[in-house]
């Protein structure tokens, strides 16, 4: 975990005693984004996921200009970071916390996968439950993998432990229609492809199916990544696909504070 700049709670310094519920308390959603010169990539999408999770969670209404003048002061003095904002509700208040620390990079080389079957519960939401994903990435990385790739039944596909994952057959982009989270990135980088020329489309992908795709490539708020390998399955790869999404992901507008 990279190293912590600011944490703040409803757009201040927090007491001792406000830590006790986040530490304790296991149940709450976030979103995480990266801010560069003040500017973030799809601010709105943050700030609907934020509010209809609330919803959802806690039957209450957050008010997203709250949100993001909390966000705005935690990053007042730090132009590039990497944001994660936590919604919380102790005493049936709502708690908002913002944590900064340093801006991120996606890699630089194609990654590797180990498959596991785990499917995070309530799969459509980004909550607090990561004890799972954490534990099947750390597995993953011992076994010589970059990270792990979570499946369902029959080996269907539903995204990585902290990504979305597209393939590529060689006309459309498939994005895996098991359950996972939709994540930000995914979804403001979907218009691009289609301008692009690339038709999107959610549809079963199956461990089985892998020798069937030409590329495979992640996606958060960090970046756009390829995929290299899946288990023992080797993906050709595609240069002149992965260049377009990386271009499509760039697109995105950044959206001031």
């Amino acid at each position: 975990m990279p190293p912590l700049i600011r944490l703040e709670i409803d757009g201040r310094e927090p007491k001792i005693e406000e830590l006790y519920h986040p530490l304790l308390v296991n149940y709450g959603h976030l979103t995480a984004l990266q801010v560069r010169a003040g500017r973030v990539q799809a601010l709105q999408l943050h700030l609907e996921r934020l509010v209809a999770a609330t919803r959802e969670l806690f039957d209450a209404d957050l008010d997203p200009a709250l949100v993001r003048s909390h966000l705005r002061h935690a990053v007042r003095d730090v132009p590039d970071a990497s944001i994660r904002i936590n919604v919380y509700q102790p005493a049936g208040e709502l708690m908002i916390v913002v944590a900064v620390r340093p801006p991120a990079s996606p890699p630089s080389a194609p990654i590797s996968l180990r498959s596991v079957p785990y499917v995070r519960p309530v799969a459509h939401l980004k909550h607090l439950g990561s004890f799972g994903q954490l534990y099947f990435g750390r597995l993953a990385e011992r076994e010589g993998f970059d990270d792990a790739l979570l499946t369902g039944p029959g080996g269907a596909i539903a995204e990585s432990a902290i990504h979305n994952i597209g393939f590529f057959d060689g006309t459309a982009v498939i994005w895996p229609s098991a359950p996972h989270l939709a994540g930000i990135q995914m979804l403001a980088l979907n218009p691009g492809l289609v301008a692009a020329g690339l038709p999107v489309r959610s549809a079963p992908v199956h461990l089985a199916d892998l020798g069937g795709y030409r590329a495979a490539f992640l996606t958060n708020s960090i970046g756009v990544v390829a995929v290299r390998r899946i288990d023992d399955v080797e993906l050709p790869g595609d240069p002149d696909f992965h260049r377009l999404v990386v271009a499509a992901a760039a697109a995105v507008p950044w959206d001031a504070i």
